[in-house]
């Protein structure tokens, strides 16, 4: 039993770090949108241009959501019956992790030598930039708005290769979900 609860801690930040790690997605469309009809795509500039985000960023995200649309089999296209924009937002995410095991334990004390430690408590507070992408795809004939995917997640990342990785991973699993199944 002392043994599970010496790694307790340990595993439950694991756990934590995890689902940092995890991205979460939705999608919402236009239910009278026949999406059989959509076959090419365009980036729209001026929605693109609005986006809050680094133009290396958005240059990536751009090559993930084309690279993404080719291998489902459309076409990029200078005439397209679809455009595609996309929108950002990020949140400062404060996370509160309390290990409170009671209200003392026996323990070594510096200076104090062995014996009883009242208020074995380890707060530790993490702050991480939490992102948030919108891929909006709008039906260039009509000018309306037909499918939009979004992702959540933390998108620190200490490298440009990591960051492509993350980016590629949030493009992906939003456009998983593109186009909707009809049920």
């Amino acid at each position: 039993m002392k043994k599970l609860l010496k790694f307790t801690p340990m595993f439950l930040l694991l756990i934590g770090l995890a689902s940092c790690s995890s991205v979460r997605v939705a999608a919402d469309y236009d239910r009278e949108a026949n999406f059989d009809n959509y076959k090419t795509f365009a980036f729209f500039k001026p929605g693109i241009d609005k986006a809050e985000i680094n133009d290396i960023d958005k240059r990536r995200i751009l090559r993930a959501i084309e690279a993404e649309l080719m291998a489902k089999g459309y076409t990029k296209s200078e005439n397209p019956n679809m455009l595609v924009s996309i929108f950002t937002k990020s949140n400062q995410r404060v996370d509160v992790y309390n290990n409170a095991w009671g209200n003392g334990a026996w323990g070594w004390g510096g200076y104090g030598g062995w014996g009883w430690r009242s208020g074995w408590n380890n707060n530790q507070v993490t702050t991480t930039t939490e992102g948030m992408l919108f891929i909006d795809l709008i039906d260039a004939n009509k000018k309306e708005l037909i499918w939009q995917g979004s992702g959540t997640g933390n998108l620190n990342a200490s490298n440009p290769d990591k960051k492509d990785e993350r980016i590629k991973e949030f493009v992906s699993q939003m456009l998983e979900q593109f186009p909707p199944e009809e049920k």
